[in-house]
C-alpha cells in the first residue's frame, strides 16, 4: 500500500489528547506537512479527568485548519479482547466513512489500525526523542512540563491566587509584587480601569460589564502565566460592591462568580491607612467588607489566608501560602 506522498490526500490523527501537549503539535505539524486534508478523531469518557470538550477547544486552536471530531464512548479499549479492534475501527468508520490515506501516530496499535482502515501508517517518533512529553506526564506534573503545553492548557493548569480586601488595604501593591516574585503575570482589577475611562459615577447597570470584562481580563492572562496567576480581585468584590450600593446583585454576576475557581484567596486584613484616590468610597465601610469576605469564602468553603503586619510581612505570609499551594496537586 505504498504511496507517493506528495500526492496523499487524505490522513488521519487519532487519540485522547488528556492533554494536548508539544508531542501532538510536532505529530500534527508532521502530519499537515504530507497531507492536502488532516482529521483529527479525539475519544473521549465522561468520567475521564480532563473534560473532552476542552480538550476538543484546545485542538482547535493548535491545529485550525484540521477536521475535529469528538467521539464520546464509555468503552475501555483493550486490545488483548477480541472485539476491541471491530469497536475501534467501527467507531472511526461511523464518524469518518471515506477513511485515510495516512494514519500518522506514535504507537506500536498504528500497524494494526491502518490496515483495519485500508491505510499505509506513518510512525512517528516513538520513542519520545523529538518531544520527550507524554500526557501522563503532564497531568501528574503540570509545573515540571509548562514549555510542552500551549497557553490554553497552561490556563487550565495554573494555580489562580485571589487576593480580596477593603479598600486601600494594599492589595494592588501586594499583586504587582507577588507577580514579580513568580515571574508571572498578574490581572488587575478591571472596576478602576472601566470607572476611570467612563468618566462619571457608577451605577447598577454597570456592574455587569465589569463582571465580564474582569472575567476576560483574568482568563486572557491566565494563557500568559508561569504556573501561577496573581488576581487583584474577582467577581465577589463585584458581588459585594453591588450588594453595598444597591442591595441587589443581577444574577448574571452570581452566574460568573460561581463558574469561577481560585485555588488560594489571600486576604489584606484592614491594618494599612485610607487613602483617598478619586474613586474609593469611604473608610467607614472597610470593616463591613472584610467581614463579608471572610463570611462569603466560609460559606464557600474557599481556602484562604490573612494577611497583616507590614508590607515585608504580608508579602512573607502570601509567598509561603502561595508555595504551599504549588505543592499541592494542579
Amino acid at each position: 500500500m505504498a504511496q507517493n506522498a506528495a500526492h496523499v490526500r487524505d490522513g488521519l490523527i487519532i487519540g485522547k489528547f488528556m492533554p494536548p501537549h508539544a508531542g501532538h503539535q510536532y505529530l500534527i505539524d508532521y502530519a499537515r506537512a504530507r497531507v492536502e486534508h488532516l482529521t483529527i478523531i479525539i475519544f473521549t469518557k465522561s468520567h475521564e479527568p480532563i473534560p473532552g470538550h476542552l480538550r476538543v477547544e484546545w485542538l482547535r486552536e493548535i491545529a485550525a485548519d484540521a477536521d475535529m471530531l469528538h467521539v464520546t464512548d464509555e468503552y475501555a479499549v483493550d486490545f488483548n479482547r477480541a472485539d476491541a479492534w471491530e469497536f475501534w475501527t467501527r467507531s472511526i468508520r461511523q464518524v469518518y466513512p471515506a477513511g485515510p490515506d495516512l494514519l500518522f501516530s506514535s504507537e506500536d496499535y498504528g500497524d494494526e489500525l491502518a490496515r483495519r482502515l485500508s491505510a499505509c501508517h506513518v510512525l512517528v517518533d516513538p520513542e519520545r526523542k523529538q518531544v520527550p512529553i507524554s500526557s501522563t506526564r503532564v497531568r501528574e506534573r503540570p509545573f515540571e512540563c509548562w514549555e510542552f503545553i500551549s497557553p490554553s492548557v497552561r490556563a487550565y493548569y495554573a494555580k489562580r491566587i485571589c487576593i480580596l480586601g477593603a479598600e486601600s488595604t494594599g492589595k494592588t501593591t501586594l499583586a504587582a509584587a507577588l507577580a514579580k516574585h513568580y515571574n508571572t503575570v498578574w490581572v488587575p482589577e478591571y472596576a478602576r480601569e472601566y470607572l476611570e475611562s467612563s468618566n462619571r459615577p457608577c451605577e447598577l447597570s454597570d456592574m455587569v460589564p465589569i463582571a465580564e470584562g474582569q472575567v476576560r481580563s483574568e482568563d486572557w492572562l491566565a494563557r500568559q502565566a508561569n504556573r501561577v496567576l496573581i488576581c487583584d480581585t474577582n467577581l465577589l468584590a463585584t458581588m459585594l460592591w453591588s450588594e453595598h450600593y444597591w442591595g441587589f446583585m443581577p444574577e448574571r454576576i452570581r452566574q460568573l462568580a460561581d463558574a469561577r475557581h481560585y485555588d488560594l484567596y489571600l486576604i489584606a486584613d484592614l491594618g494599612v491607612p485610607w487613602i483617598a484616590d478619586g474613586l474609593r468610597d469611604s473608610p467607614n465601610y472597610r470593616e463591613w467588607f472584610h467581614a463579608r469576605y471572610v463570611s462569603e469564602l466560609e460559606k464557600r468553603g474557599q481556602a484562604y489566608v490573612i494577611l497583616s503586619g507590614t508590607f515585608e510581612e504580608r508579602m512573607q505570609g502570601a509567598c509561603h501560602a502561595i508555595d504551599r499551594s504549588l505543592r499541592e496537586p494542579a
